[in-house]
């Protein structure tokens, strides 16, 4: 059984309880094997009203629940009755499955409500000899002394007046030479 991401129809207004409610039923009920993040899709929106910056959440799809979950009859029961929820998007009548959203979709919301970073792929290795692609030592040679993957960053000692320098890059600022 794989994990998937699946659309959960609320009464309108009713996103976060619904979210607070499930999350507690998964607690309650020990499901925490087969349902593991509930996500109210929502954006950061700033206004300024009378000269004061106000930063509040606006929710991107009114009405929808985002659950992950392991998709058996006992993890469908918890969520399709709890208080709040209509049902599952995608099920094509009472009782049957509903159809998990596709990775890139999902993808998307999380990104948008900056829950995903792009993770970039390396293929660098310590002592490899690289050139900087951009910024200000664009086009200076070095060798990657450190990889930091967490923060997709290097650092390179590049070679400048006949010194080594060192220099910490993104990942995408160099390239091999």
């Amino acid at each position: 059984m794989e994990k998937n991401w699946y659309v959960v129809h609320t009464y309108s207004g009713y996103e976060n309880k619904v979210k607070t409610n499930l999350e507690k039923r998964v607690e309650s009920m020990g499901m925490e094997d087969k349902i593991f993040r509930v996500i109210v899709p929502e954006d950061e929106e700033t206004e300024i009203k009378n000269g004061k910056k106000k930063v509040s959440k606006k929710k991107f799809f009114p009405g929808y629940v985002l659950t992950e979950m392991i998709m058996t009859d006992d993890s469908w029961y918890v969520v399709r009755n709890t208080p709040g929820v209509t049902g599952f998007v995608g099920s094509s009548g009472h009782g049957s499955k509903p159809t998990p959203l596709l990775a890139d979709e999902v993808d998307t919301v999380l990104k948008r409500m900056g829950m995903a970073d792009p993770v970039t792929q390396i293929d660098f290795a310590l002592k490899e000899n690289v050139t900087v692609k951009e910024g200000p030592f664009a086009n200076f040679t070095g060798t990657i002394e450190h990889i930091d993957v967490d923060k997709q960053k290097v650092k390179v000692h590049v070679n400048m007046f006949g010194r080594e320098t060192p220099v910490e890059l993104d990942f995408s600022q160099i390239e091999k030479l």
